[in-house]
C-alpha cells in the first residue's frame, strides 16, 4: 500500500473524527460519548494498520472467513483494539465469532441466541451484545421486526443470559435515516438499554443527534470497498 493512500486514510479519520466531536458538542453530548467504529471490511491489513497509527483502536468488520485471515495476527501486534462484528452471523460461526470478536452487533433471532448462550458458557468468554432491529421492516434484511423487539431484548437477557447492552439499525438507503434513528432510540429508552449502534458514512451526522453511542464509519476513512478476500 503506497504512502500516499496511508496518508490519505489518516486524513479521512482526521476528518472524521473532527465531525464526530464537532456534531456532539452541537447536540449538547459529552465528548467522546459517541465512538467510531472504523469499518475495515474488504480493506487490507497495511489500511487497518494506517489506522492504527493514526490513533484508532474500534473497528468493525462483518464476514467472519475474512476477519480471522486478519485480526488474530493484529490483535497480537495491537492489543489493545477492539473488533466488532457488524454482519450476519451464522450459527455454525458462533465459536469462532464468540472467540474473534468483542462485541457483536447483530444478535436477530431465537436460534442465533441460544448458540451464543451455549459458546460463552462453555468458552467462559462473555462477549457484549447488540440486539440488530429491521427498523424498515425490509424483508431482505436480517433484524427482528420493532413490533418483536421488546420481548427478544427480554428472552435474549433473560432466558438465555446474554449480555445485551443495545440495539444496532441499518436505515432503508431510500427513507428519512431519522425516523428510523428515533425508532431506535424509543425501543432502546424503553427496555432500559444504553447502547446505539446506528449511522454510517452518509448519515452518521444524523445519528450522532439520535444519541448513538457508536457510527459505523467505513468509504469516509478507507475509501471504495476493495474486492472481498
Amino acid at each position: 500500500m503506497g504512502s500516499a493512500i496511508i496518508t490519505d486514510i489518516a486524513a479521512n479519520l482526521t476528518t472524521v473524527s473532527d465531525i464526530i466531536g464537532n456534531v456532539e458538542q452541537e447536540a449538547g453530548r459529552p465528548a467522546g460519548s459517541c465512538a467510531l467504529v472504523a469499518v475495515s471490511k474488504t480493506h487490507p491489513a497495511a489500511a487497518i494498520e494506517a489506522t492504527i497509527a493514526a490513533g484508532q483502536r474500534l473497528f468493525g468488520e462483518n464476514r467472519i472467513q475474512e476477519s480471522a485471515a486478519k485480526w488474530p495476527t493484529l490483535k497480537v501486534q495491537y492489543p489493545n483494539c477492539r473488533l466488532h462484528l457488524i454482519g450476519p452471523l451464522q450459527t455454525n460461526k458462533v465459536k469462532e465469532a464468540v472467540a474473534l470478536f468483542d462485541m457483536i452487533e447483530t444478535l436477530d433471532r431465537p436460534r442465533l441466541a441460544a448458540a451464543l448462550a451455549r459458546e460463552m458458557d462453555r468458552s467462559g468468554r462473555r462477549v457484549p451484545c447488540l440486539i440488530e432491529v429491521n427498523t424498515g421492516e425490509e424483508p431482505q434484511k436480517a433484524g427482528v421486526l420493532p413490533e418483536a423487539a421488546d420481548a427478544f431484548i427480554k428472552s435474549a437477557a433473560e432466558d438465555h443470559g446474554l449480555p445485551i447492552l443495545g440495539l444496532m439499525c441499518i436505515p432503508p438507503a431510500s427513507e428519512e435515516p431519522a425516523l428510523h434513528f428515533a425508532l431506535l432510540r424509543e425501543i432502546a429508552k424503553r427496555n432500559g438499554l444504553a447502547e446505539l449502534s446506528m449511522g454510517m458514512s452518509a448519515d452518521y451526522e444524523t445519528a450522532i443527534r439520535f444519541g448513538a453511542t457508536f457510527v459505523r464509519v467505513g468509504t469516509a476513512i478507507f475509501g471504495a470497498r476493495q474486492p472481498a478476500l
